[in-house]
Order: C-alpha cells, then structure tokens, then sequence
C-alpha cells in the first residue's frame, strides 16, 4: 500500500458513498478495478486519517483532553501505517519522507483545528498557510515517485481535501451539525477518489506486486 503513486486518468471525483447506520461509508469497488484487495486497503486506511481527525475536533470542540489525546495518537499510528505502506513498494527512504510529509499535514490540521476552537483568526490562517504549503511538498514528492502522476493531479485531490478539513472543522466548532454531516459524507468520497487513485497508480506501476 502506498500514497505515493496515482493513475494519470481516472481521477475525477466519487459521487458521494452510501452510509451505514454507524455513518460509516459503505463504498464497492469498481467493476474494471485492477486491483481490488490494494483499493480496499487504500480505502481502509485513507477513511482512518478522517475518522480520527475529526474524533480530534470533536474532542476540542467538548474540551475533553483524554479524548483528544487518543485521536491524536490514532492520527499518528495511522499516519505510520501509511508511510509504512509506502516504504513496502517505493523502499524505507521513501517511507519515511511520507511520513513527514503527513506529519506536517496532521500538523497543520491540529493547528487549524485549535486555532479555530480559540476564534484566532491569524493562527488560522497560518495553519491553512502551511498546509498549503505541505499540500505543495506532497504533490512534488508524489509526482515524483510515480512517472504516471501528474503534479497538478496530486496538487488538486490534497487541495480539496484540506478545504475539507477545513469546512469540517468550522463547523464542528460553531455546532452546525447538519452542515458537518454534509461535509463528513463528502470528506469520505474524497477519500475514496485519493485511495482509488492510489491503488490504480500502483496496479499501473507495480503490476506484477498489486493484486
């Protein structure tokens, strides 16, 4: 498994995944998948960075420390299992860029995400400063990694998913739960558009290792 590749076609995004009535999204994957195991896995683990992400901001927006400590720690291990993944096809160096990488976007949604529950508008606006920036190291790193990817490709999935971000947490912190649900069904077909793109750009680029 691996962030670290996308195909150059088929990147338009999902139609908003149904939902089971734990909220979670209950997603199939495509008929022409070519590898359908590494999509679901892709899917699996993407859907864990918003999962825990947002337990974090609903633990700050309820003041509950414990709460927050715990999904903060499930960011990170989740986190691990993604640059893990990608040190499985691309090697350890590669892994562990990945990993930096997402620590700074982790970083800068835990920053946004504070900043907002604080009303500072300047915090906010750095947060979302740097992690436009990240947004930026992201697509060049992954570009990179694969021949197939396009930088722009790359530079616009993670650009809506910090808009993603973003929205939810606003929302989240001014108690517009009908909004935030709206967002969070969006957020989860966002995130299987990236973890298809994923899998496709793996299956194009490892087809002898993608199953």
């Amino acid at each position: 498994m691996t962030v670290a590749c996308f195909a150059t076609t088929g990147l338009a995004t999902a139609a908003p995944a149904p939902h089971d009535m734990n909220g979670m999204a209950q997603t199939a994957p495509a008929a022409t998948v070519a590898a359908p195991k590494l999509q679901a896995a892709m899917r699996q683990l993407w859907h864990g960075h918003v999962v825990h992400t947002r337990e974090y901001a609903m633990a700050v927006h309820a003041h509950d420390a414990a709460k927050a400590k715990a999904a903060e720690e499930a960011v990170v291990a989740n986190a691990k299992q993604i640059a893990d993944a990608v040190g499985g096809f691309y090697g350890k160096p590669a892994g562990e860029q990945t990993l930096q990488l997402l620590a700074g976007h982790w970083g800068g949604v835990k920053a946004l995400t504070e900043a907002t529950a604080a009303n500072d508008k300047a915090a906010e606006q750095k947060a979302m400063n740097d992690l436009n920036t990240n947004v930026t190291a992201i697509a060049k790193f992954f570009s990179g990694a694969n021949p197939n990817l396009p930088e722009n490709a790359v530079q616009g999935l993670f650009a809506a998913h910090v808009a993603h971000h973003a929205t939810q947490i606003q929302q989240i912190m001014t108690g517009d739960s009908k909004g935030e649900q709206a967002t969070w069904t969006a957020m989860q077909a966002h995130m299987n558009t990236i973890a298809d793109a994923l899998a496709a750009g793996i299956a194009k680029q490892f087809p002898d290792k993608a199953s």
